[in-house]
C-alpha cells in the first residue's frame, strides 16, 4: 500500500487540530469590534461615549457594499448552476483518471475561474469536485473539498471581483473620508485607482500565475494515496445530483402564467436589453478597464445568468438556492461598517499608519501590508469590508513612503487571500453543499498558507521595486 508524503500527513494531522481551535467566522466580527473600541479608547482622545457613537453612526454606511457582494454571490451560484455550465463541467471530470489528478485539476480550476468571480468559482468548483468524486475511485474526498475552496485562498481579490480593486474603482463604494486621502490634496484624481493600475498591472498577472502553478503542485503533493483517503462512500455522504438539476412544470398543462415562467422569451428580451446597455455603457467610457466597477460586473453576470438558464423558473430556481449562502454577509458587513467607522472617526487610523511608517521602507512595506493583511483576515474575514477598515491607514502609509498606490492595493489583496485558508467564513456557502465541517478540509488549507506565504511575500516585495509613486 503506498504511503502518504510529508505534505499529505502533515495535512491529515491538521484536520483534528483546526475544528477543535478556530470559532465561527461571526465571533472573528465581534472579538475584532470589542478590540477596535479598545484600542480607540487607549490610544486616541476619544472618550468611550464619542467611540459608541462613532460605532453606531457608522453601522449601516456599507449597507450599498453588503447588497453589492452578496449578489456576487448569487450570480456567481447562478452561472455555476446553468445547463451549460454542468454540461461543461461532466466534460471536465472525464479528464483526470487518478485521485492526485482529480485534487489538482479542481484547485486549478478553482483559482482560475476566481479571477473572474469568486462566487462563480466556489459553487463551479465544488460542483466540480462532486462530479470527480462519483468518477474517481478511491480519492480523499476532503481533499477535493479543499481544493474547491482554494480560488479564495490565493488569486480570487486579484481578479474582476476582487473587493479592494473594485472599492478603488467604484465611485461611491468607500466613505469620503477614505476618498480624501487616497486623493491626497489631488494627487490622485477623485481618489480613484483604476483597473489598470491594480488587477491588470503586468506584475499582477505575473504574480496570479505563479500562485496558480504553486498551489495546484502542493494540493497534488498533499492529497493521500488511496489507501489512506477517505472517500465519500467511508465517511457516508451521499452525493446525489441534485446541484445540477432542473425544475419541471407541474402539470402537463400549465395556465398561462405558468406558462410564461417556462418560455424563454422574457429571458431573451431581458438578456438584449443588457446587452445593448453594456454595449452603450462601455462605448460611452473614454477608457472601458476603468468603467467596470462592482455594479457593471454584477449586472454582466447576472445577465449571463438569465440567458444561461433560459427561462424564469430555472432562474429562480438557481437564485432561491443560492440566497442561504450569503446570510453571512448580511449579517456581518454591518459590524465590520461599524469597525471602520471608528478607526476613522477617532482618527485611529492616523496612529496606525505613523506605526506602520515606522517600521517600513519604501522596499519592505507591501510585504508589512501583506502581512498585516492576512493577519487581520483572520478577524475580518471579507476582504470588501476589511479594505475599508485598512485603506485609511495603509494608502496613508504608502503616501508617507511614496509607494506605488495600487501595487499597495495588491499586496493586500495577496495576502489578505492567505487569511481565507486560515479560517472558515468563506467555506460556510459550499461545506453545506459536501456534507463537510471545517476540520474537515482546513488540514489542506493550512498546508497551502503555509507553502503560499513565503512566496507572497516575495513577490510584493521583488514586483513591487518595479513601480513609480504614486500610479
Amino acid at each position: 500500500m503506498e504511503e502518504p508524503g510529508l505534505l499529505a500527513r502533515a495535512a491529515l494531522k491538521l484536520t483534528a487540530w483546526t475544528e477543535r481551535w478556530i470559532p465561527d467566522a461571526f465571533i472573528f466580527a465581534l472579538l475584532a469590534t470589542v478590540i477596535v473600541f479598545v484600542a480607540a479608547i487607549a490610544w486616541t482622545p476619544s472618550s468611550p461615549l464619542q467611540v459608541i457613537d462613532a460605532w453606531g453612526n457608522g453601522f449601516w454606511d456599507l449597507i450599498t457594499f453588503t447588497l453589492q457582494m452578496a449578489l456576487i454571490i448569487i450570480t456567481g451560484h447562478v452561472l455555476a448552476t446553468s445547463a451549460p455550465m454542468g454540461n461543461a463541467i461532466r466534460t471536465i471530470a472525464s479528464w483526470p483518471t487518478t485521485p492526485r489528478g482529480a485534487v489538482a485539476l479542481v484547485a486549478f480550476f478553482a483559482m482560475f475561474t476566481s479571477w473572474f468571480n469568486w462566487g462563480f468559482s466556489l459553487i463551479f468548483s465544488a460542483v466540480l469536485a462532486k462530479e470527480l468524486a462519483r468518477r474517481i475511485e478511491g480519492v480523499d474526498y476532503r481533499a477535493l473539498a479543499a481544493a474547491s475552496m482554494l480560488g479564495l485562498g490565493s488569486i480570487w481579490a486579484q481578479g474582476l471581483s476582487g473587493s479592494a480593486a473594485l472599492q478603488m474603482a467604484t465611485p461611491g463604494a468607500l466613505q469620503p473620508q477614505i476618498r480624501d486621502i487616497v486623493a491626497a490634496g489631488g494627487l490622485v484624481p477623485g481618489g480613484l485607482i483604476p483597473f489598470r493600475h491594480t488587477i491588470f498591472l503586468w506584475q499582477s498577472l505575473t504574480s496570479v500565475a505563479i500562485e496558480i502553478v504553486v498551489v495546484t503542485i502542493v494540493m497534488w503533493l498533499a492529497t493521500p494515496p488511496a489507501g489512506k483517503a477517505k472517500t465519500a462512500r467511508v465517511l457516508g455522504i451521499e452525493l446525489g445530483t441534485a446541484e445540477l438539476e432542473a425544475p419541471s412544470p407541474k402539470s402537463q398543462a400549465p395556465g398561462p402564467g405558468q406558462w410564461l415562467e417556462y418560455s424563454p422569451l422574457l429571458n431573451l428580451a431581458m438578456v438584449a436589453l443588457g446587452a445593448i446597455y453594456l454595449v452603450r455603457y462601455f462605448n460611452r467610457a473614454p477608457e472601458p478597464l476603468n468603467a467596470i466597477t462592482l455594479n457593471t460586473l454584477n449586472f454582466a453576470f447576472l445577465m449571463l445568468g438569465v440567458l444561461l438558464h433560459r427561462t424564469p423558473a430555472r432562474l429562480m430556481h438557481a437564485v432561491q438556492a443560492a440566497v442561504p449562502a450569503v446570510w453571512g454577509v448580511i449579517l456581518q458587513f454591518p459590524f465590520y461598517a461599524g469597525i471602520a467607522a471608528i478607526i476613522t472617526t477617532t482618527h485611529l487610523n492616523e496612529r496606525l499608519a505613523n506605526a506602520f511608517v515606522s517600521i517600513s521602507t519604501p522596499q519592505t512595506f507591501p510585504a508589512v501590508v501583506a502581512i498585516y493583511s492576512a493577519v487581520l483576515g483572520v478577524f475580518v474575514p471579507s476582504g470588501g469590508s476589511k479594505w475599508v477598515i485598512e485603506a485609511p491607514y495603509v494608502i496613508a502609509a504608502a503616501h508617507e513612503l511614496q509607494v506605488h498606490l495600487g501595487w499597495v492595493v495588491t499586496s493586500y489583496d495577496l495576502g489578505e487571500a492567505l487569511a481565507n485558508l486560515l479560517q472558515p467564513f468563506w467555506m460556510l456557502p459550499t461545506l453545506g453543499m459536501f456534507g463537510l465541517r471545517a476540520r474537515d478540509v482546513m488540514g489542506y488549507t493550512f498546508i497551502v498558507a503555509l507553502a503560499l506565504a513565503p512566496v507572497v511575500l516575495l513577490l510584493v516585495t521583488l514586483l513591487g521595486a518595479t513601480l513609480p509613486y504614486p500610479l
